[in-house]
């Protein structure tokens, strides 16, 4: 029987490995401190945490590692501000706190036995690729597994060497693009991530599509859902962006009634119908 462990304890973790992304963003390993805390920290794709950098602050990043591979938490993270440019000082071996996970994530028990569509844009693909590992560790679970993630050019896609191991993969159907190739090598696909939904066929009745990416995309790529007869309900977005405290106290993340870090990151779209702002 798992332990459960205390979200709101902060506890000492360590720096394992440093791994070089694109510009200005790195996937940083960590692992706890503490053996028993190791063994019985569990978490859901899409769930974040908060990252203390011990003399600059704390800040909340999402999960990039999926539960179904313990013992090393990822955070694919980008240089942005104090907490980040501290932690962008840092080699393997620091340490550094976590507490969480925290927010809803995703509801994978609802997800099981259906087909799923995740649709990725730019740093969208850091939370994302959680359940992406999620999915393809429990293969058996789910149907249908098509990947959609667009990039601005090859330098600038995530994790872009693992996701091209993907293209030839019978475990499921993975669609790159960038919207320009200068090198003439890229292998995959040009033009928008809007684009490769004219390469696939979903039955909108028996798939879920989970989406990240910058605001601009969003837009389109509703269009795209509801031009196949997507229902609110099985739309599924991130909105991890917005948060901060990580437990609805600074008030931060607060859109309308809703709070992201407690209500979500997690929505689907029939929930954000009343926000005032969607992404």
């Amino acid at each position: 029987m798992k332990k459960e462990i205390n979200i709101y304890q902060p506890h000492l973790a360590r720096i394992i490995k440093i791994h070089p992304q694109i510009p200005g963003h790195r996937l940083f390993q960590v692992k706890f401190e503490n053996d028993e805390v190791s063994r019985h920290f569990t978490y859901k794709p899409g769930q974040f945490m908060e990252l203390t950098v011990f003399g600059s602050g704390e800040a909340p990043f999402s999960l990039s590692s999926s539960p179904t591979r313990p013992g090393i938490l990822e955070f694919c993270i980008r240089q942005t501000g104090k907490v980040t440019n501290s932690l962008f000082e840092l080699s393997p071996n620091s340490l550094v706190g976590l507490r969480g996970p925290y927010g809803n994530g995703f509801a994978i028990e609802k997800l099981e036995n259906n087909d799923l569509l995740i649709v990725a844009g730019g740093l969208g693909a850091a939370p994302l690729r959680s359940l992406l590992w999620y999915v393809l560790d429990t293969r058996e679970k789910f149907r249908e597994v098509i990947l959609m993630y667009g990039g601005r050019n090859p330098d600038d896609m995530l994790f872009k060497y693992e996701l091209l191991d993907l293209l030839d993969s019978p475990e499921m159907k993975c669609l790159l693009t960038v919207d320009r190739d200068d090198s003439g090598s890229w292998p995959a696909c040009i033009g928008p991530v809007t684009a490769l939904f004219d390469r696939v066929k979903v039955n909108p009745n028996s798939t879920y599509a989970a989406i990240c990416g910058p605001p601009v995309m969003y837009k389109y790529v509703f269009e795209k859902l509801f031009e196949r007869n997507f229902s609110y309900d099985r739309i599924l977005m991130s909105l991890e962006r917005h948060m901060k405290c990580g437990v609805g106290k600074c008030g931060h993340c607060a859109i309308g009634s809703k709070y992201i870090c407690i209500d979500g990151p997690i929505f689907a779209y029939q929930e954000t119908l009343e926000l005032p702002e969607k992404v």
